[in-house]
């Protein structure tokens, strides 16, 4: 079945495993490596939004709230919060997960800075009509 729709997802979410090659010695997750999987979801969903090409300006503040442990599921949430003429604000939330206990928690949390470019690397406008949400087309 094909889903399709002119709509702009509300939330992108990715999720993944956490296995002992992304852990710290303290067999925790690396922060680089949750550094890195923050952004893949920054870029996903900006990329969703602006259906253009991407790149990532900057991250900022960047809180580690609580350790991911080794076997921990994370889930990424990641929302756009902002569009400007050519970039986007995309704030990323980690959740932890025991998968034998169910315990949820919120382990990371940060804003990236998105920009839409053009073939060249250049800067290039992102529309900022707003349509319709994910959220609202499933209330319909």
């Amino acid at each position: 079945m094909n889903v399709q729709g002119s709509f702009a997802p509300a939330d992108t979410r990715l999720i993944e495993m956490i296995f002992p090659e992304q852990a710290n010695h303290y067999g925790t997750l690396f922060g680089g490596n949750a550094l890195s999987l923050m952004g893949k979801a920054a870029f996903v969903a900006a990329t969703r939004r602006a259906r253009k090409p991407i790149v990532m300006a900057r991250s900022e503040k960047i809180e580690f709230h609580v350790p991911v442990r080794v076997g921990d599921m994370v889930e990424l949430r990641a929302r756009v919060v902002r569009v400007g003429r050519s970039s986007m604000t995309v704030v990323v939330d980690v959740i932890s997960e025991g998968l034998l206990t169910g315990d949820r928690r919120l382990a990371v949390q940060g804003s990236f800075e998105m920009v839409a470019v053009d073939q060249n690397g250049k800067p290039t406008p992102v529309e900022t009509a707003t349509s319709i949400t994910f959220a609202e087309e499933t209330l319909s």
